[in-house]
């Protein structure tokens, strides 16, 4: 099990916040789901409560939520990041990672779920880089995984997910803490500015779903396990 640490989800009363909840809090992660209603993040947390009974799950305002924290998940849509994002800036601090899960879908402006947005600084985790405070490191990932699935407590989510960041130390730091979600494995994709094409799988895999109706994942060959 990996080392006990404090994760904010910002977005945990949406689908793949709340599914992230409950997959961390089973990996014994202590973790405070965030929400600009601080009452709509504690009915998440009493949410998760009854499916993970054993995890320390709470809930609290953005603002609130990302003190103290190791970890701070964005899992908003992508039309809400920047917003969320200045919202918190006073409260993030120097050491702490911001995991970046937003995709620009097509969907913010209107358009198709299948279509992808250009972003000014490249990617949706690059525009997150250039919003938080010096000192405060982000890395891209969750970008493939199905909410579905995650909120699923006992299922195994076999399927990888790409990470991308511009420090070693920082992906070690997230691929110990993901993978302790089960069946998941974490491949790192290099430093951030890849994240533009990890995002990018999102909208390719969301078509196959629809087409096969499925929740299709993604999965590297070729590397050891």
């Amino acid at each position: 099990m990996a080392e006990q640490q404090r994760i904010a989800i910002l977005g945990g009363t949406g689908n793949l916040g709340y599914g992230m909840a409950i997959r961390l809090a089973k990996a014994g992660q202590t973790v405070v789901i965030g929400s600009r209603d601080a009452g709509r993040a504690d009915d998440a947390a009493q949410q998760v409560k009854q499916v993970i009974t054993a995890g320390a799950v709470t809930g609290a305002s953005n603002e609130d939520a990302v003190v103290g924290a190791d970890f701070v998940l964005i899992a908003v849509p992508f039309g809400s990041q920047a917003t969320t994002l200045k919202a918190v800036h006073g409260q993030l601090a120097a050491g702490q990672i911001v995991i970046d899960a937003c995709v620009p879908l097509a969907t913010a402006a209107g358009g198709k779920p299948t279509q992808l947005l250009g972003v000014w600084q490249g990617s949706s985790a690059q525009q997150a880089k250039s919003l938080v405070p010096e000192g405060v490191h982000v890395v891209s990932g969750l970008h493939t995984l199905s909410a579905a699935d995650l909120a699923e407590p006992d299922l195994s989510m076999d399927q990888d997910t790409l990470i991308c960041g511009d420090r070693k130390a920082d992906k070690e730091a997230v691929t110990t803490l993901l993978s302790a979600i089960e069946g998941l494995r974490v491949i790192d994709a290099g430093r951030l500015e890849m994240s533009r094409m990890a995002e990018s799988l999102t909208p390719l895999l969301i078509g196959i779903n629809i087409r096969y109706k499925v929740h299709s994942g993604f999965r590297v060959t070729g590397l050891e396990a």
